[in-house]
């Protein structure tokens, strides 16, 4: 997931500020527009937390800040339901032309014109004239607003309307496991009301296939087996950093199969062990400066630096043993093979 940082003018003219989150490949099947909370900002964990279960699900996400609130200008205003939260200021806002009142522990401006924006909503009549399908989500222990808010609008709603419980979240959604589990419900949910107009994706009858098309630089479409990956180049190197490079995906291969190998070493074994972890860095060195290479010239050659973490109950012997056998991880003898790569034009 890619963030960039934009800002656009409303009716009155404010600059306000948004997030654009695209999926990893750039390529969205849809886009959401995301309407934040009543005090929050496009910054709360839980605003970040769904934007990304969306992406992750192929769609592009705007988030922005409401008037007045994070980055953005203007005087902050909300809909009708949270009048109940400024019922004691309403005789000094109405008065005087606006009042300080405290929401969820924070100082908010409230003016006159928010209140008048209030009266003139009619959510009622809004709902029964929209001819869209509507997900409504609530959570029953939710103190901030009430059930029967979410019960009026799935009643004046036209179907297809769906309802889900939240149950165990706040308001807020504070906790990640909540705000990622309505994001995924949101995705799924969507896809049954939106056509994606499927990306072409590349295919191919051998093991391995890159795509790159025209109007990417270097961002690079992968089918590997049944899976679809993006593989890029830094910033540093004129690329979007959309994905990993193509030796981080060697790096990832040599990393993957050590781990592979040694755990299925240790349970041939019946070694205990919980968890092992494969870091692997490549870079460039002089042969000159390899005391194990057979070369000794001054052309350079590729080095994977290998470290690998064992949790588990092992003594040092079946820990030796494990490094020995890492060495022989298929992918490990392959790196360290002569190979031979045929170069065929389709």
């Amino acid at each position: 997931m890619k963030t960039s940082k934009i800002t656009f003018k409303n009716d009155e003219g404010q600059t306000l500020t948004a997030r654009l989150e695209l999926p990893a490949d750039r390529r969205p099947g849809g886009f959401a527009l995301f309407a934040h909370c009543f005090t929050c900002n496009k910054n709360l964990s839980a605003v970040r937390n769904i934007s990304r279960a969306l992406t992750s699900s192929g769609f592009g996400v705007l988030r922005f800040d409401f008037t007045g609130l994070g980055e953005s200008e203007g005087d902050f205003a909300d809909p009708k339901h949270v009048k109940h939260l400024i019922s004691s200021a309403i005789e000094d806002i109405n008065q005087k032309g606006y009042a300080e009142v405290s929401i969820g522990g924070r100082p908010f401006t409230i003016k006159k014109q928010f209140i008048d924006d209030l009266e003139a909503v009619n959510l009622t009549s809004v709902l029964r004239k929209m001819k869209k399908a509507l997900l409504i989500a609530h959570s029953p222990q939710d103190k901030i607003v009430g059930i029967d808010n979410a019960a009026n609008i799935f009643m004046n709603a036209r179907h297809p309307k769906s309802f889900i419980s939240l149950d165990g979240a706040d308001h807020l959604l504070s906790e990640a496991e909540d705000s990622a589990y309505i994001g995924n419900v949101i995705a799924n949910w969507a896809g049954r009301y939106i056509d994606f107009h499927d990306k072409e994706k590349p295919d191919t009858n051998m093991q391995v296939v890159a795509n790159l098309q025209g109007d990417d630089k270097f961002t690079t479409h992968i089918k590997a087996g049944k899976h679809y990956l993006t593989g890029d180049e830094p910033e540093s190197y004129g690329g979007n950093d959309f994905g990993p490079t193509p030796y981080d995906f060697v790096s990832a291969g040599l990393a993957s199969c050590t781990a592979m190998t040694v755990k299925m070493y240790a349970d041939r074994k019946k070694w205990k062990i919980d968890e092992v972890n494969v870091h692997v860095e490549q870079n460039k060195v002089h042969a000159e400066d390899c005391s194990e290479c057979e070369d000794s010239g001054t052309s350079k050659i590729d080095r994977f630096t290998r470290v690998i973490e064992l949790k588990g109950e092992l003594d040092e012997n079946q820990k030796g043993k494990l490094i020995e056998i890492a060495n022989k991880c298929p992918v490990h003898k392959t790196l360290l093979s002569k190979i031979l790569i045929e170069t065929k034009l389709k």
